[in-house]
């Protein structure tokens, strides 16, 4: 449980996610979406509760660390480096060489193209799409065992929507990736996710397994609520 005050922002008495999931998290804006990533990644510690990963409690024992690519906003970029001092600087943090890093970013080339003025160019001057495929492109390269996502697809053109998701299934189809991705794109999400986490006030409203009905049950369920709001 996180409260901010006296108003409750995620009470969630018990969740799991198994090895390989691909999971979507969807909710409304202030259904605690954030909140709940950010206790995952250990970024925000919860008032009640605990999270455990290989059935330990994370914010003890940090090996999960090494192993989980994150991109969540851009204060998680270092925006005084360029695209490649960053993406060097990140993948020797996870232990790469400089052959291995160089390697790992050729299938990333078209998702993100580095020209020569590119190199140069500070990642503070970058545009908010480029800014978060860079954030996007240091989480997945690194080949990590388990990926958290926010909002990935925002911001980004029609062609490298279609990238990343491509890339998103293939790390989990050939590299059994667990992955939890956070997205107001309920078609992006259903697409990609095999399972559907659904907040509401801080609370899981819906936990299912994606099948054809699910972007039509979610677009129903979202519907109903504007117009219960609006009433």
């Amino acid at each position: 449980m996180k409260r901010y005050g006296e108003k409750v922002a995620l009470d969630i008495p018990a969740w799991d996610l198994q090895a390989g999931e691909v999971l979507g998290l969807v909710g409304r804006n202030g259904a605690g979406k954030t909140t709940f990533l950010r206790i995952m990644l250990d970024l925000l510690r919860p008032d009640r509760g605990h999270v455990k990963l290989d059935g330990r409690a994370h914010s003890s024992d940090m090996s999960w660390r090494a192993r989980t690519g994150s991109f969540l906003d851009r204060s998680f970029l270092i925006e005084y480096l360029t695209i490649p001092e960053y993406l060097e600087f990140v993948g020797t943090t996870f232990g790469l060489s400089r052959r291995e890093i160089a390697h790992n970013l050729e299938s990333f080339e078209s998702f993100l193209p580095i020209s020569r003025v590119d190199r140069s160019r500070l990642i503070r001057d970058l545009s908010t799409g480029n800014a978060k495929k860079v954030g996007i492109l240091a989480a997945l390269f690194v080949n990590p065992e388990f990926v958290v996502l926010d909002e990935p697809f925002a911001n980004l053109d029609p062609p490298s929507q279609i990238q990343l998701k491509e890339q998103l299934s293939s790390m989990a189809s050939n590299n059994g990736t667990t992955m939890i991705i956070s997205s107001h794109d309920l078609a992006h999400v259903t697409e990609v996710c095999g399972r559907i986490t659904l907040l509401e006030a801080g609370k899981i409203q819906q936990d299912l397994e994606t099948s054809e009905q699910t972007l039509s049950d979610l677009q129903s369920f979202f519907s109903k609520h504007h117009t219960a709001s609006a009433t």
